[in-house]
């Protein structure tokens, strides 16, 4: 029974929790703070593993060159990874990403919001589509198929809207 009590426990935000508040600083040192887009906007909050590796840059790409799609469904991306400001700021010049990345260098919004560890080493890729209430309407977590969290979140923004 113990066992079982182990794999059912929620781990982590899920569909329909309320999307913890946080504040952390853009590439530029700027605070940002969740709530601040609470009652504007749908958020697409993405985690991801590093700045400038193969798969984080092909995700942050797609997410860049469907940015349009999320500002028509009247969503903004956010893209947090334990990255500092300076490596952010070469990282959205580089690669022309028009939406905001954050710095979580301590790992505490990562532990907050339960975004597991591939391997145990490796920091995760999840994303989080959250309402322009709050409300977490979608999470998806792959380490590999990185451009899906793409797909997954304008499928969920789309449907949310009908």
């Amino acid at each position: 029974m113990r066992i079982l009590e182990l794999f059912s426990a929620k781990v982590g935000v899920a569909v329909g929790d309320r999307a913890p508040d946080f504040e952390l600083a853009d590439a530029a040192g700027r605070p940002f703070r969740l709530s601040a887009l609470r009652g504007r906007k749908a958020v697409v909050l993405y985690f991801y593993p590093k700045d400038d590796t193969p798969g984080c840059t092909k995700e942050a790409c797609s997410f860049r060159d469907h940015y349009q799609d999320f500002v028509d469904a009247g969503a903004e991306v956010v893209g947090v990874s334990s990255d500092d400001g300076a490596s952010h700021e070469r990282f959205s010049k580089k690669y022309d990403l028009p939406f905001t990345l954050l710095s979580d260098e301590a790992g505490a919004v990562r532990k907050l919001y339960g975004v597991p560890a591939t391997l145990g080493l490796l920091p995760g890729r999840v994303t989080f589509v959250i309402d322009r209430e709050g409300v977490v309407r979608h999470v998806f977590n792959s380490q590999l198929a990185a451009t899906r969290h793409v797909e997954e979140a304008l499928r969920t923004l789309r449907s949310n809207a009908a």
